[in-house]
């Protein structure tokens, strides 16, 4: 009860406990000055010095018997407290009066002070989830207040960014579920209508309802890879890029140059591999047609600064160069959808009509970030991507074994110009 007592004295105001801290300090002040004040006053008058005559108004006449020496030094003792008291008493009521005058002064600065800070408070709390874009646009000295409200508009700006980012991927995320649900509605609607579908026609459309869900299977673990690769890494390994590489190579009808340097780095395996597979698929993926000289380049090693990384190279079809950036976001494709052919739907399981889900980059991304790395698109003026991608570095791994001699491997010698490419 004391305790909750003693809580309740103190002023939640900042304003009241800014004005009491001033007056506080003011009255330290003055009382220290009125100490140093009374303390030389008492110490410089007299000061051991005898008295021996008096003169001035009022003394006796010069017939007189002369007062003696310590009479006169009594009377000097006695007229000195007497003005050493007032001297207090007057100083104490000064002191008093400006204590008073500065709650009154000390409250009404506090105020002026605070008064922009009453200002960030009424706008921000008109600030809600519908109206991110306002900001509290603070004017004035470049002060520690207009700081604090700059840091808060810079918040503000993230936070209206992440919630249109989480808003457009909502909508993305549901209409890239819905379409396969469509699809499979349309499917079983169609067969449902023929009374007399074949047995044949009935298993093509269990194959492509089948086909449908799978896809549907594929865009949930692409989220949930997505919104794992968003937090904060839950285990961390010694791996090694160029090994991750070597086993994820693409087998293709394209043309695949790799030059595999030692490339350790510490993290998730899987989140790591991931990054891997999807580069490597994106850029198998959107290259030339097979039979056009369609080619990917591959490289891994350390920079000039130390720091492991990843660089794909593809040809392709020409990309504008502002494109690229975009290529990070969810659900981005560039270009209309392709159409599978059959051999590629039967062996993937993937629906006919769509070719990669759009998140495979926005993979990568996070899990770069994920990593404290960072990744940076280029498009090729002849056509087709670079993708750089750049970890810090691991420190010094385990050594890991070389492959015994003879062993196959996709990895042929890489040209005599190449050059790691800078990760800066």
């Amino acid at each position: 009860m004391t305790e909750h007592r003693s809580v309740r004295l103190i002023p939640r105001s900042i304003r009241w406990r800014l004005t009491l801290l001033y007056s506080a300090l003011f009255v330290v002040a003055g009382a220290a000055l009125l100490g140093v004040v009374y303390f030389l006053a008492a110490s410089s008058v007299v000061g051991g010095r005898t008295v021996t005559s008096v003169e001035g108004p009022g003394l006796p006449d010069q017939g007189a018997t002369p007062t003696a020496p310590a009479t006169i030094s009594a009377v000097a003792e006695i007229l000195r407290r007497d003005q050493l008291h007032d001297l207090l008493v007057y100083a104490a009521v000064a002191l008093a009066v400006m204590a008073l005058a500065s709650l009154a002064l000390g409250r009404l600065m506090a105020g002026r002070v605070l008064s922009p800070l009453r200002a960030m408070t009424a706008t921000a709390r008109r600030i809600s989830a519908d109206n991110l874009h306002e900001r509290l646009a603070v004017h004035g000295p470049d002060d520690e207040l207009k700081a604090v409200a700059d840091t808060f508009d810079d918040v503000l700006a993230r936070l209206e960014g992440a919630f249109e980012a989480q808003k457009q991927f909502v909508a993305n995320a549901s209409h890239e579920l819905r379409t396969p649900l469509t699809l499979q509605q349309t499917i079983v609607d169609v067969t449902l209508a023929d009374p007399a579908a074949s047995e044949q026609a009935l298993r093509a459309a269990l194959l492509r309802v089948r086909a449908a869900g799978q896809e549907q299977e594929r865009l949930i673990d692409a989220l949930l890879t997505l919104a794992r690769s968003q937090r904060c890494l839950e285990r961390r390994e010694f791996v090694d890029l160029a090994a991750i590489v070597r086993e994820r190579l693409p087998d293709s009808g394209c043309r695949v140059e790799a030059r595999l340097e030692p490339a350790p780095v510490l993290g998730d395996p899987q989140l790591i591999e991931r990054l891997v597979v999807n580069l490597t698929d994106n850029a198998v993926r959107h290259n030339l047609p097979a039979g056009e000289g369609g080619w990917v380049s591959v490289w891994t090693g350390l920079d000039a600064a130390g720091r492991p990384g990843l660089r794909i190279e593809n040809s392709g079809p020409v990309i504008l160069p502002d494109q690229a950036a975009g290529l990070f976001q969810p659900f981005r494709r560039l270009g209309p959808d392709r159409v599978l052919p059959p051999s590629r739907v039967r062996s993937s399981g993937r629906s006919p009509h769509r070719d990669g889900l759009g998140l495979g980059m926005s993979i990568v991304a996070a899990v770069t970030a994920a990593h404290g790395g960072r990744v940076r698109a280029r498009t090729r003026p002849a056509g087709g991507l670079i993708v750089e991608v750049g970890l810090p570095p691991a420190g010094t791994p385990p050594r890991t074994p070389e492959p015994a001699a003879g062993s196959p491997s996709r990895t042929p010698p890489a040209p005599a110009d190449a050059r790691p490419p800078s990760l800066r």
